[in-house]
C-alpha cells in the first residue's frame, strides 16, 4: 500500500488537493479533521487524551488500510505543536512493516494568500483554522516548526497552478493509473 502523506500550513489546500488526487487515483481519503473533530467533541484540542486518541486513530486506520491490502490512502496532516514528536515514525513504521510505503508531498504558498484564504466558508465545514490573527499567533508561537518533517518526495506551491494541476502533479510521481 502506498500512502500519500499531504503535509503543509493551513489554507495550503491540502483537502482540496487531496479530493482532487483520490478522484484522480481512487485511493481512499482520509482527513486528519475526520479524527479531530470527532474527538473536539468530547476533548479539549491538545489535551493529553486527546492526543493521545488523535493518533490513535490515525495509525489503526493507516494499519488497517495496509493490512486489508488497500493500494494507496490519502492522508492530510498540518505539523503543529500537539503531535507527539514520535507520531510521523510510528506512521512509518504501520505502513513498512507491511511492505508498503509513504509518500510526503508537502503544499506550500506565500504567506500573504494563505491570510487571503484563511477565512474561505469552506474551511469553516471541519473546524478549521479561520482566524488570521490565531494563525499569527500560533506563528510567532513556533506552533507550526514544532513538528519536523521527513523531506518530502515532491512540493507544490497551490499559489501557481490549480488543485487539479496539483493532484495530477501528484499522481504523475506516484505513476498512478488514472481511475476511470
Amino acid at each position: 500500500m502506498k500512502l500519500v502523506f499531504i503535509y503543509g500550513l493551513p489554507a495550503t489546500g491540502k483537502l482540496t488537493v487531496a479530493r482532487e488526487l483520490s478522484a484522480i487515483t481512487g485511493y481512499k481519503l482520509f482527513h486528519n479533521h475526520l479524527a479531530v473533530d470527532l474527538l473536539l467533541t468530547v476533548f479539549d484540542f491538545g489535551s493529553a487524551p486527546f492526543v493521545e486518541l488523535r493518533e490513535q486513530i490515525w495509525l489503526s486506520v493507516f494499519e488497517r488500510s495496509a493490512h486489508n491490502q488497500l493500494p494507496g490512502l490519502i492522508f492530510t496532516f498540518a505539523p503543529e505543536a500537539t503531535v507527539r514528536r514520535d507520531f510521523i515514525d510510528r506512521a512509518v513504521a504501520a505502513i513498512t512493516r507491511v511492505n508498503g510505503e509513504v509518500i510526503f508531498v508537502e503544499l506550500v504558498c506565500p504567506l500573504e494568500e494563505l491570510k487571503k484564504r484563511m477565512d474561505s466558508p469552506s474551511r469553516l465545514q471541519y473546524g478549521k483554522l479561520t482566524s488570521v490573527l490565531m494563525f499569527e499567533q500560533l506563528a510567532a508561537d513556533g506552533s507550526f516548526e514544532a513538528l519536523p518533517m521527513p523531506k518530502p518526495r515532491l512540493s507544490i506551491d497551490t499559489s501557481i497552478c490549480t488543485p487539479q494541476q496539483a493532484a495530477t502533479q501528484v499522481a504523475q510521481l506516484l505513476a498512478l493509473d488514472a481511475v476511470d
